[in-house]
């Protein structure tokens, strides 16, 4: 492996691996090379020469962008699969009464402490890079306190990928939201030139809502939000355009079940949004609005939403969109229908998660794609393992057979952090330590942990 990675003058060439580079103007290529200075990509296209670079060979890999995930409650790692058969909440109607509001929102996340938090992040965050996922949008809603915050951040600091910090409320006693604003910023988010970047949360449910987002703008920070039409959300979108307050720094999270009213005006709008596809399917969400957003001109990206429920890899996210859309239009295909969209290609799905995502994250000037000047987060698919071998067709690989063992190499910003397969500066005594925080966790709250 190349030492020293990311730093200005260390030049590495990825060599001969089949080249996605998502970029319409660079193109792809069947056999091609990436090279790297420091943190940025110099060049990507075939048999390039670079004498004073270390070669990697990439041979039998698929070399492309890192995945984006543009929405995910990083905080909740230690309650993994613990609501895999819950729902969003108790609307009343058969199946709710173990739902993600009253266990995890309610009962479980106001008695963090800001160890958990900080162990939490960092596992998940590691954990993400493992499986090919370079960037997150960490809609962090554990802000209970300054001592929360800092945890989270730092979380997310010591795990050395790309995040952008979703300050938003917490659910704990003494939650101080909005008043720690100014302190994060000018202590962690000074600088742009950083894997860290600073958003603001600001939920619609809230009835506070409206002063948040006015922080946020003043500020010129982008808002994260969820709308979901099935919590009585159905026409808010309306609500909130005729108040003039729909604008592109808005990144509205699920937006399933809303209004035909609300999506026009989501594109009028040039608000973005994040389809948490598995999720939005298993906890009655309603329909993920992929036609939706697609009809009305709105290229969505992906996320991954909370592991309490459901694996935070891009790999089963994408295969859930690209089944679930097909699906949908292939069933009103056989029912008669003429008149009907485009099927997703494989190709979109990646769009979704790593172009589109870039965009939502407000990262494309950095990320997304392989283009010459921007930063080098690259990763190396093994597309000659047994699951995926032999290699006939480069998207179709990526999305329809592949998962997060097949991810061989992993760069943020031109460092490697994974490296043939095995995850480099992995915390020691993370496990055991985040073992006793699910432990505390579930005491804390009085929630029974069932392992069958």
């Amino acid at each position: 492996m190349p030492r020293e990675t990311g730093i200005t003058g260390r030049r590495y060439l990825l060599k001969g691996g089949a080249v996605l580079s998502m970029d319409p103007s660079v193109g792809d290529f069947a056999r091609g090379d990436v090279l790297i200075d420091g943190k940025r990509i110099v060049a990507v296209g075939p048999n390039i020469h670079a004498p004073d670079a270390t070669i990697i060979n990439a041979a039998g890999m698929i070399v492309m962008p890192g995945f984006v995930d543009t929405h995910h409650h990083q905080y909740q790692t230690a309650l993994r699969s613990f609501l895999s058969d819950g729902l969003l909440f108790n609307d009343g109607l058969p199946h709710g009464q173990k739902n993600y509001l009253d266990y995890i929102h309610f009962r479980i996340t106001p008695v963090f402490r800001p160890q958990d938090a900080y162990l939490a992040v960092l596992a998940s965050s590691l954990s993400q890079l493992d499986a090919g996922v370079t960037t997150v949008v960490d809609t962090s809603q554990v802000a209970h306190s300054p001592e929360h915050s800092d945890a989270v951040i730092r979380g997310l600091q010591e795990a050395g990928r790309r995040a952008v910090f979703v300050y938003s409320p917490g659910a704990g006693p003494g939650n101080i939201f909005p008043n720690d604003l100014q302190r994060i910023r000018s202590r962690y988010f000074s600088s742009t030139d950083q894997l860290l970047t600073l958003a603001m949360g600001g939920e619609v449910f809230d009835p506070a809502w409206r002063t948040y987002w006015q922080i946020g703008r003043q500020n010129g920070l982008p808002i994260v939000t969820h709308v979901v039409g099935s919590v009585g959300q159905s026409t808010l979108v309306e609500q909130i355009a005729s108040e003039g307050l729909l604008g592109p720094d808005l990144e509205f999270i699920h937006a399933s079940a809303v209004s035909e009213a609300s999506w026009q005006a989501i594109a009028d709008h040039g608000v973005t949004v994040s389809i948490a596809t598995p999720i939005e399917m298993t906890m009655r969400h309603g329909m993920p609005p992929l036609q939706n957003a697609l009809d009305h001109g709105v290229q969505p990206s992906l996320s991954t939403d909370v592991e309490c429920t459901m694996a935070a890899d891009l790999f089963t996210v994408m295969r859930s969109t690209f089944t679930l859309q097909r699906a949908l239009i292939n069933e009103r295909a056989l029912n008669g229908e003429t008149n009907l969209p485009e099927l997703l290609t494989c190709r979109d799905v990646i769009r979704f998660a790593t172009v589109e995502g870039a965009r939502v994250a407000r990262l494309s000037n950095k990320i997304g794609s392989l283009t010459p000047g921007k930063e080098a987060d690259i990763i190396l698919l093994r597309a000659d393992a047994l699951n995926v071998m032999p290699l006939n067709n480069v998207p179709g690989a990526v999305v329809t057979l592949m998962d997060r063992s097949n991810v061989d190499t992993v760069i943020v910003a031109g460092r490697i952090r994974k490296w043939r397969g095995v995850l480099l500066d992995l915390h020691l005594g993370l496990r055991a330590n985040l073992e006793a925080s699910r432990d505390y966790l579930f005491q804390a709250a009085g929630v029974q942990r069932e392992l069958f």
